[in-house]
């Protein structure tokens, strides 16, 4: 039973499954000891940690780096990695930037949007695919809620549907309502992961700056669990205080030369004069 079937199994069992985002191999690592399934590795990397304006700045050298730092931290979690825009639009594209993901440490691609030709492609070449449904943030210029009409409630169904016939083994709906996600979820062999999804999903994605307070914009979908942000402002402030103020370094932060190498450099110097 491959890591992916793992997860189906849970699934089938009932069992919530934890997923949250990481860039970084000392995340990766704190959120491996914590007890999470999966790291995602977003494409959520250049707006939150490389100060680009949108995704779609992000590049495939960009995921693979991230995506390797975070296979450093964490070496035995499931890691799901982002086909970032513009890189999967035909079979052959997919494949070719899924083969570079995959070499950088990711055991799962995931991509934006109904293409169940190119999960079908990804599946027969031996990928796990994760298929994104809802808010596309790579295609869709303002982020706003996805589904809300029957209409495009029902386009959404048919397209996880085909998703889930394609091969897919993992489905993130976000920012859909609750009631279409539960109805996806109960239709799809795929575990299907919700972040603004309602509780009716298999799991639950939250981007790591959101949740640990990084961040210091509150979205509805988001459960603030710490004040990362604020605390290391107030760490950052109180060194820069004792830095000016001479607080700090004290002696007990410094080391000393041996007495008798102290006294011949100095000899050394006086010689020097």
């Amino acid at each position: 039973m491959s890591k992916a079937d793992l997860f189906l199994e849970k699934k089938r069992r009932g069992e919530k499954l934890v997923v949250v985002t990481a860039y970084d191999a000392p995340t990766a690592r704190i959120e491996a000891e914590a007890g999470v399934d999966i790291i995602l590795v977003g494409d959520s990397v250049g707006v939150n940690i490389l100060g680009y304006a949108h995704e779609r700045e992000v590049t495939l050298a960009d995921m693979a780096h991230h995506i390797a730092a975070v296979r450093r931290g964490a070496p035995q979690i499931y890691v799901i990695g982002d086909l970032p825009y513009a890189t999967y639009d035909t079979p052959e594209m997919a494949l070719a930037s899924a083969r570079v993901l995959h070499d950088a440490g990711a055991d799962c691609v995931k991509f934006e949007g109904a293409q169940p030709d190119v999960v079908a492609a990804l599946t027969a070449a031996g990928f796990d695919v994760c298929g994104h449904l809802g808010l596309e943030s790579q295609h869709q210029e303002i982020k706003r809620r996805q589904g809300k009409t029957a209409e495009a409630a029902v386009k959404l169904y048919d397209d996880a549907r085909a998703g889930d016939a394609a091969g897919q083994k993992f489905l993130v709906l976000e920012l859909v309502p609750s009631e279409l996600a539960g109805s996806i979820t109960r239709s799809v062999t795929a575990a299907t992961i919700g972040i603004g999804a309602g509780p009716e999903t298999d799991g639950q994605v939250l981007v790591v700056n959101d949740l640990a307070g990084v961040t210091t914009r509150d979205f509805k979908h988001n459960r603030r669990y710490g004040e990362v942000g604020a605390a290391l402002r107030a760490a950052v402030a109180a060194y820069a205080r004792d830095v000016r103020s001479g607080d700090f370094p004290g002696s007990e932060h410094a080391f000393q030369m041996p007495a008798d190498e102290r006294v011949a450099f100095e000899k050394r110097l006086r010689e020097r004069c």
